[in-house]
Formats: structure tokens, C-alpha cells, sequence
């Protein structure tokens, strides 16, 4: 039994069999063909004995083929489980003992899906509730511990998909650049939205700077999804300022959404200047929303740099007492797969907390306190409360010092102000005397130097003394964690083995 989600997909390749659907690094195929090729691997799937709401783990890279893989284990009633190629052995065999599932799934050109099978266990799962009509588990990151299998349904990631549609507005002219990975909720949606609505998908298996900017203009890209690190990488280096230029010139990319990690005010304002000819969307979501919780369109950015905006429709939000922002929506995750006490501790009367720490914005001033509000409103439109939310941080990063509480995003964002600062990533770290100290790395911007002194001068009237950085380091780049986002506990570690040496007066 299919669900909602393939069955949408289904349609949209009936309705335009021989049109382009996705072109890849190597191979492209028409609606038709991932119609064609889908049904093979569900016939595969079945001839196999595939159990209902049986899980299926799929190896993708952002190939064309994987949409196919993806939609034949849907149509053969079973749940997808994405697993990048990549994905290290031991870590591919800890997903399969979380899932415990039978068959992996790998698609490719050079042989047909009865080969495509390989065997992971001699038999099926104990049937779980969890899965009945689920779409998806997604791992997530596990940058704070182990990874956890989300469990997305059918009817939950389909409708969260046509509300995100409801404030993008997809159409059949858009081709959409994927340099984010699918086996992640961010990846997903962008491509399946793409398809659903009869667009062109160009599938990038990795992000690299040159290629990236090249593929915008000679595919003539529309829209593209992209984290802030990406980003990043392309500002560190003044060589791709002339791709850049050209990408501006050339006119064809309409709007560009960011997510999956903070974005913070300045690189807003330089993806903004550098990429004027361009609609920027700053987008907050968590795989286990389904996503694309809060939108923040340019007309909330001049109101409030640095929010997130306001939430889509049907996402209702509050800022509980201790500041952390909790959601409700349709659209929740089913929960943690086999992990009952993680999925009851995530939720506060009926609410998903996220454990970031918000508050809301209203006329341009700070509203204290508890406060909720509920979504609504496309094309750019917003909550019902008019109200515009900020993040302040994580609620397990809030760093404490000598018992009074900062949150790196504080810190991040007055450094954030300085003209040759081009990312900040703030932790703390356990000091014998203060609780902890706060620890500051910077990436300078291309071309630039930073002195201490000068860096402290300027963060001497934009924060109180105790949230004044002890330490202060420099790198290239921020680490990453496994999903390609800016990653604290990659820096703690550095801290931690001394792989970092601090700035000296």
C-alpha cells in the first residue's frame, strides 16, 4: 500500500511522461523513466517478499535514479530508510541494527532493480506501529550523541510539503539546484517539491564552489537550497568573485533558501549584497517538524535582521518560560523509531521542543515572557500574530560563566558586526573556577588580518563584561560536523586536544 507522498509523485509523471526530471552528474531521466524505473524496483521489492511498512535502507548520492529508488520502496508499501553512499561501514551497520531491516536497496544504471537488493538479514522485522503508513526514517546528524530515526509519515511530509509550496510557489519552468544531501529532510523536500510540481531537478553529488557557480548559470537554476556554510566557503575566497558577478548578471536565479544551521545577520547581508538580483528565504525547521517551520522573507529581514521570521501555515509556536521555542503542528514526526522514553521527552504537552532558545519580536521591540503564536498566510505572509521570531542559541550550548547565563548567539552576533569577521562559532568550556570560560573562533574575511586587540575593542561596548570571550582563535573555516553544518562539539574537540592554539597580544 502506497501512501499520499508517492502516489502525488505517481501523478506527476504521468502527467508529463517526456519531459526532463532530473539530470545528474552523469545521467538524466525523464518523468517517465522514473515512473518506469520505480516500478521495477517495487516488483523487485514484492518478488522478495517485502512486508508492509517494512524498512529498506536506500543508498543515495543525489543520482537521478535514487527519486526512482526512493518512490519504487514507497509504491511497494514499505518505508524508506536514506543512507548516503558515503555513509562509513560501521556506522551503515549501527543504522541497520537500529532498523533491523532486511534488504538495502542500491539503484544504478548498469544493473537492473532485481540486482539492486542487497541482503541484510535473514528475515523481516517485528511488524512496529511506529512505521504503519510512515514515509521515512531520516537519521539525524547526531552531532549531540547517538543518531536518532525520525519517523516521518506519508500524510504528514506530503502536507508539510504543499505548505511549504503555499509560501514558495513552485512552478513547471523551475530548475532547482540539489547540492544538499537526500538522505536529509532539507535535501528531500527541495527535490520532491521539484518533481511534484513538474520542475527540473540538477543534482550536484557534492558541494565545490567552481562547479556550483558555473551550474547556476549554464543550467539556467531558478532556485537553489543551500546551509550557511556553503555560503561561507564561497566568500572566503576572492577568486569566485567574478562567478559570482556573472551569476548576479545572468539574472536567472530568483530565490535562494538557507537552513540548517543559524544564519545570522552578517552573512545575510553579504549573500544579500553579493547576490542582489536574488530573493534570499531564510528557513528554520527540524527533521523531526518535517521542516520548514518559519519562514523569513526579505521584507523581515529589513524589519529585523537575523530572525527567522514567522511561522508557515498550520505551525503554531510558544516561548515557554525557560526561552526555549516548542512547535505543534499536523505535522510532527511519529516519533524516535524504538526509542519510546527520547519521543515522550521531546514533547511538553502536545508541544515538539526544539531546544533552541527564541524570542519573539514584535513591531521592531522584544516581547519577554511566554508568548505563543500560530501560522498562516503564503507568498511571503507570516503568523497570525504578526510577530517575528529570533533564535538566541541552543538551550545545551547556553554557556555558564561564573554563574551568569550567555548564549553563544549573543556573542556570535556582536563579533558577527565586525567588517573583517566573516563566521564566529562561540562555546564554552569547563573551567575549575568560573564554571566555564567562553572560547571564540573566527574566520577572517578574505584578504583580511585580525589583531586581539583591535577585536576586543570592538566587542567591548556591544556585550557585558561576562560575556566577553576568555580565549580568542582563528581558522580558515568552521569545523563541520557530518552533515556539512557548522558543528560546536567539533570545536570543543580541537579545544580539548589542543589542535588549536589562541590568539596572543
Amino acid at each position: 500500500m502506497s501512501g499520499a507522498l508517492s502516489n502525488a509523485l505517481v501523478q506527476a509523471c504521468h502527467a508529463r511522461p517526456l519531459q526532463l526530471a532530473a539530470i545528474g552528474d552523469a545521467s538524466q531521466l525523464q518523468y517517465r523513466d522514473i515512473d518506469e524505473q520505480a516500478r521495477a524496483v517495487c516488483a523487485a521489492l514484492l518478488a522478495a517478499g517485502i512486508e508492509a511498512d517494512e524498512p529498506v535502507h536506500v543508498q543515495v548520492s543525489n543520482q537521478p535514479l535514487d527519486i526512482a529508488a526512493l518512490l519504487g520502496v514507497w509504491l511497494s508499501g514499505a518505508v524508506a530508510v536514506p543512507i548516503h553512499r558515503t555513509t562509513p561501514v560501521e556506522v551503515s551497520a549501527g543504522f541497520a541494527r537500529r532498523t533491523r531491516a532486511r534488504w538495502a536497496l542500491d539503484l544504478a544504471a548498469d544493473r537492473p532493480a532485481s540486482q539492486s537488493l542487497i541482503a541484510l538479514a535473514a528475515k523481516a522485522p517485528a511488524r512496529r506501529a511506529l512505521l504503519r503508513h510512515a514515509a521515512l526514517v531520516v537519521f539525524t546528524s547526531g552531532s549531540t550523541g547517538a543518531p536518532k530515526g525520525v519517523v516521518v509519515a506519508h500524510d504528514a511530509f506530503h502536507g508539510k510539503i504543499e505548505q511549504i509550496d503555499s509560501m514558495l510557489h513552485f512552478a513547471q519552468e523551475d530548475r532547482t539546484l540539489l547540492v544538499l544531501n537526500i538522505n536529509f529532510s532539507f535535501g528531500l523536500w527541495v527535490s520532491l517539491l521539484t518533481l511534484l510540481r513538474g520542475g527540473t531537478l540538477v543534482m550536484c553529488s557534492r558541494f565545490e564552489p567552481d562547479s556550483f557557480l558555473r551550474t547556476l548559470v549554464d543550467q539556467r537554476i531558478t532556485r537553489v537550497g543551500l546551509v550557511p556554510t556553503m555560503m561561507r566557503v564561497l566568500f572566503s575566497d576572492t577568486r569566485h568573485d567574478s562567478a559570482i558577478a556573472r551569476v548576479n548578471n545572468a539574472a536567472h536565479l530568483r530565490q535562494i533558501w538557507i537552513g540548517g544551521e543559524a544564519l545570522g545577520p552578517s552573512l545575510g547581508r553579504v549573500i544579500r549584497d553579493r547576490f542582489s538580483a536574488t530573493e534570499l528565504v531564510d528557513i528554520y525547521g527540524l527533521t523531526e517538524t518535517a521542516t520548514c517551520d518559519f519562514f523569513a522573507f526579505p521584507a523581515d529581514y529589513a524589519a529585523h535582521p537575523g530572525c527567522i521570521g514567522r511561522p508557515s501555515p498550520q505551525v503554531q509556536y510558544r516561548i515557554a518560560a525557560d526561552g526555549e521555542l516548542q512547535l505543534r503542528s499536523p505535522y510532527l514526526m511519529r516519533g524516535y523509531l524504538d526509542e519510546p522514553e527520547l519521543t515522550a521527552a521531546a514533547y511538553c504537552d502536545g508541544w515538539f521542543r526544539t531546544g533552541d532558545l527564541g524570542r519573539v519580536v514584535s513591531g521592531g521591540a522584544v516581547s519577554g515572557g511566554a508568548v505563543s503564536g500560530g501560522g498562516g498566510g503564503g507568498g511571503g505572509g507570516g503568523g497570525a500574530d504578526g510577530n517575528l521570531v529570533e533564535l538566541m542559541g541552543r538551550q545545551k550550548d547556553v554557556i555558564s560563566r561564573a554563574g551568569n547565563k550567555v548564549t553563544p548567539a549573543e556573542i556570535e552576533q556582536a563579533i558577527g558586526s565586525h567588517p573583517d569577521v566573516a563566521a564566529a562559532m562561540a562555546v564554552g568550556v569547563d573551567d575549575a573556577l568560573l564554571g566555564q570560560r567562553i572560547h571564540l573562533l573566527l574566520v577572517p574575511r578574505a584578504g583580511t588580518t585580525l589583531a586581539l586587540a583591535d577585536l576586543k575593542k570592538h566587542l567591548a561596548p556591544r556585550l557585558e563584561r561576562y560575556k566577553q570571550p576568555d580565549a580568542f582563535y582563528t581558522a580558515e573555516a568552521l569545523p563541520l560536523g557530518r552533515t556539512g553544518k557548522a558543528d560546536r562539539t567539533q570545536f570543543k574537540q580541537q579545544l580539548s586536544a589542543a589542535l588549536i592554539a589562541p590568539m596572543l597580544d
